[in-house]
């Protein structure tokens, strides 16, 4: 036999196959467009939009809280409609957000444009995931581990490209700079249209009870023809004769369980929004470094300055380089849970080397700041791997958009919650962070309870229906 090809060895390294790598280059295009818009929108609304620091936080707030609905929605729809175009026109909604932000300085219509944008933004991170688990089926934690590369990488290329064009520091530096996001978007819908429908439990489900539905009024129309037929002529079927009923007759007792229940719903599984909840709670790692580390580094340490930027590079060059490796923590859902208890330790040692970074002198401080940067990357990248697993296997097939887009309200919520709570355990000093650690620590401990073990491997999560009653 010969040699297998390099675009087959590729496709092995890589699940999902061609579809796969296809939306791994969607991914890594939307984030260089996030990372041309993350680093400039600041400055676009202060020098080009002319907005006050007041109105930019309302602007960021307001658009961010109505945002919180696009992972649900985007959710809900995936398992009525085809994923692939539905993802396309979220992308170019977003795009279309963009491009309107140039047109207005008015804040109400910011408002209402970014609010449109960020909808967009939450329901495609959704609808991104979802078509990964579909297309890369048990490998998908493998898969959203080399995604979540992509998507560090991505971001990297598009914050240089904004910095090195930063240096003009004029308006038109920073139009373009949108313009370059929206475009981002655009590009990324036209790979998307490369990519094949992926196949989706739900949508198969109804289609057969569709399919069984026409089948079952065939043959009821047959079974009426046939006896029409052999009637006399003028002589009346029985169904004719018969009188009609005051009431319809009940439903026989040996109705199928089918026809008395309806598709599970994510809002009626108590199990699944405390598990959500849970995972609000362990997304807090973003908030550590984009709010807690800055913050506490400049107004609570003896450290440089000038560490802080090289402490959010090392998360990011931590996440490409080993991302992937630890992606076998969460390969199947027994190690998904095992993995929390190494998670509960990270985040106890991160709570507890900010609480030491104030004692001593500027290189110890700078040493513990390094080591608290480094678990709460490994805890960001632990808790990535098991929350990819563990949101998926908790949901029933038939209903995998619906959960998955409940699940995407933890990362939500926590960008719109995560700020105050990290900023409350600054303010409370050294203690504030031990705390945090601790708090952290035991949210894992009952989140591996939540979704214990039956004793035969399998989750303690049942799919739930709905009685007609």
């Amino acid at each position: 036999m010969g040699k297998p090809t390099r675009r087959t060895a590729l496709s092995d390294r890589i699940p999902g196959g061609r579809d796969g790598r296809r939306m791994l280059i969607v991914t890594f295009v939307d984030r260089i467009g996030s990372g041309l818009w993350g680093a400039t929108a600041t400055l676009y609304f202060t020098f080009a939009a002319g907005l006050s620091t007041a109105e930019i936080g309302v602007l960021l707030a307001v658009s961010g809280a109505i945002g919180i609905a696009g992972p649900p929605l985007g959710g809900l729809l995936a398992d009525r409609v085809r994923l692939r175009p539905l993802l396309i026109s979220v992308q170019l909604v977003r795009a279309a957000a963009s491009l309107a932000l140039l047109t207005t300085t008015d804040l109400r219509l910011l408002l209402a444009i970014a609010s449109v944008g960020s909808l967009g933004d939450r329901g495609a991170a959704v609808l991104t995931k979802l078509y990964a688990t579909r297309v890369a089926g048990s490998e998908r934690v493998r898969y959203q581990a080399i995604s979540r590369t992509a998507m560090n990488v991505g971001w990297a290329v598009g914050g240089l490209a904004a910095a090195a064009a930063l240096t003009g520091g004029t308006v038109t530096v920073y139009r373009w700079l949108l313009i370059g996001d929206a475009l981002s978007f655009v590009a990324s819908a036209l790979f998307t249209l490369g990519c094949a429908e992926p196949p989706s439990a739900s949508r198969i489900a109804a289609k057969s009870a569709s399919t069984s539905a026409s089948a079952s009024a065939s043959a009821s129309a047959s079974t009426s023809a046939s006896a029409s037929a052999s009637a006399e002529p003028g002589e009346s079927t029985p169904a004719e004769c018969a009188p009609a009923p005051a009431e319809p007759e009940p439903e026989p007792a040996s109705a199928s369980v089918s026809e008395k229940t309806t598709a599970p719903n994510p809002w009626r599984d108590r199990r699944y929004l405390a598990y959500t909840a849970s995972e609000a709670v362990l997304f807090l790692d973003d908030s550590v470094f984009k709010v807690g580390l800055p913050l506490w580094a400049v107004t609570a340490t003896s450290t440089p300055h000038q560490l802080v930027p090289l402490l959010l590079v090392l998360n990011n060059l931590l996440v490409v380089l080993f991302q992937v490796p630890l992606a076998r923590f969460g390969a199947t859902s027994h190690t998904a849970r095992t993995s929390l208890w190494p998670l509960a330790g990270a985040f106890l040692a991160g709570g507890a080397a900010l609480a030491a970074s104030t004692v001593g002198a500027p290189w110890f401080a700078a040493v513990t700041l390094v080591l608290a940067a480094t678990a709460f990357t490994v805890a960001e990248m632990l808790h990535a791997t098991i929350s990819w697993e563990l949101s998926v296997v908790l949901a029933p097939p038939t209903a995998q958009g619906a959960y998955l887009g409940v699940h995407g309200l933890a990362q939500a919520v926590q960008r719109s919650a995560g700020p105050l709570a990290v900023t409350a355990a600054i303010a409370a000093g050294p203690l504030g962070w031990l705390g945090l650690g601790a708090g952290l620590a035991a949210v894992c401990g009952a989140q591996r309870h939540l979704v214990r073990d039956r004793g035969d491997g399998a989750l303690s999560v049942v799919p739930v229906t709905v009685s007609e009653h």
